[in-house]
């Protein structure tokens, strides 16, 4: 009996084997083999490429070494089954051609910022890579018009192609205007496939003529968004009432651009944001400093507005602010104790304002600052010794005030860790 109920069970195991083994989990563990269709364009991108620090030396790129695993080279990433999905040569200062990187089909995330390329985007193929969901080719040297192509690639979550200028000040060349701009395709063609985009940085693209409709066609497609950085980019203002929809966006960047004034729904479009950026953007009036107690703002810098004017509210205990800069604004008035509440702040940038009075003691409670401006304002009476012992302390300005006082001996260098100290201009002793 037992050996035909062995039989049986035997007869069942083996009928149902098959179909047991088909619906086994994959298997996620096995080693990454580079396949050759996979190593070939990568092989033909070192042959392609060379270093170039300084646009006048040049040397083969040879980062690789051809004989191991193209998964195991540097920058390069590979998914369990040996296909190529990403590529980081950032920061190498190459030159040259990258062709060959539009035959990695499966490629998710290509990132070549902070190269000397010094081309249009013109003789490359960006519409094969439907796979890429990160671009970026900031601070390289592109410039011309770019590609509609690039606005074919419609799982695209992130995309930079800012600051292409920055390459001829890294190499010593100064300033060069050679750089991107966005004129056919215009804005509203270039973004209106690319719905899944979470950052978008266009950062001293040249979309001087889209200033009109601009924030108007973001608000609409690119409902995802939460990084928009468009410094320098030639925008006119005002700042648009329509960002309030992006009700994801958490980073503002708009620097130097002459938006003049700001939207009456200012508050609400910056409610949700965790950094705000402003400077040198020709703003005047008074600023609303609500928005400095928003629960998640965490960066704010509105310098350079020389005609801004507000006051510092008072701060409620555990203040989210890291960074305040408001430095050569028109803001006023004496600096509060609560300035000591900001627990998390790092840099506190307030010189060549209008503030007067006293340095508030609290500021000595600020364990995480690392810069402190303040010189340039009209702060009277003495200083803190406490301030000389703050513990991460680098930099501190406290120049061109009204400070009086003697200061009989300094911290040893065992308990200062003060880099820099502006203290001229003043009636110490």
């Amino acid at each position: 009996m037992n050996t035909l109920h062995s039989l049986i069970s035997l007869f069942v195991f083996s009928c149902f084997l098959p179909l047991l083994l088909s619906f086994s989990p994959p298997q996620t563990h096995l080693p990454m083999q580079c396949l050759d269709d996979q190593r070939a364009p990568l092989l033909q991108l070192q042959h392609h490429l060379y270093y170039d620090p300084n646009f006048t030396f040049s040397s083969n790129f040879d980062l690789w070494d051809v004989n191991t695993d193209c998964c195991s080279w540097e920058g390069v990433t590979c998914d369990a089954y040996g296909h190529v999905v990403g590529i980081d040569l950032s920061y190498r200062n190459l030159s040259g051609s990258f062709h060959s990187i539009f035959n990695l089909h499966r490629l998710q995330r290509l990132n070549l910022a902070g190269n000397n390329f010094n081309t249009t985007l013109f003789s490359y193929g960006f519409h094969k890579l439907k796979n890429l969901t990160h671009l970026n080719l900031s601070s390289s040297c592109f410039h011309g018009q770019i590609l509609v192509e690039i606005s074919y690639l419609t799982r695209l979550v992130s995309l930079d192609l800012s600051y292409q200028d920055d390459c001829f000040w890294r190499n010593g060349y100064g300033y060069n205007s050679a750089t991107l701009k966005l004129e056919k395709p215009n804005f509203k063609t270039f973004i209106k496939n690319l719905k899944f985009l979470t950052e978008l940085y266009l950062d001293s693209v040249d979309i001087s003529t889209q200033s009109a409709k601009l924030c108007e066609t973001t608000s609409l497609v690119l409902s995802n968004l939460r990084v928009l950085s468009l410094s320098n980019c030639g925008l006119k203002g005002p700042l648009c009432s329509s960002l309030s929809r992006l009700s994801f966006l958490s980073k503002l960047i708009l620097d130097g651009n002459p938006i003049s004034y700001l939207p009456p729904n200012f508050l609400e479009i910056t409610s949700r944001l965790v950094s705000l950026c402003l400077r040198n953007c020709n703003l005047s009036g008074h600023f609303p400093t609500e928005i400095l107690l928003s629960p998640k703002i965490q960066s704010i810098d509105i310098s350079f507005n020389h005609q801004l004017m507000g006051q510092l509210p008072e701060f409620p205990a555990n203040n989210a602010l890291q960074s305040l800069s408001l430095y050569f604004t028109n803001f006023s008035g004496k600096l509060s104790q609560s300035i000591g509440n900001l627990k998390f702040l790092t840099d506190l940038e307030l010189h060549y304002c209008n503030f007067f009075g006293p340095i508030p003691s609290s500021i000595a409670n600020l364990s995480h600052l690392v810069n402190l401006y303040l010189g340039g304002n009209k702060l009277s009476d003495s200083i803190h010794s406490s301030l000389f012992t703050l513990p991460s302390l680098k930099i501190m300005d406290l120049g061109e005030n009204q400070l009086v006082g003697k200061i009989d001996e300094f911290p040893n260098a065992s308990s200062s860790s003060i880099e820099r100290l502006y203290i001229g201009n003043m009636l110490f002793q």
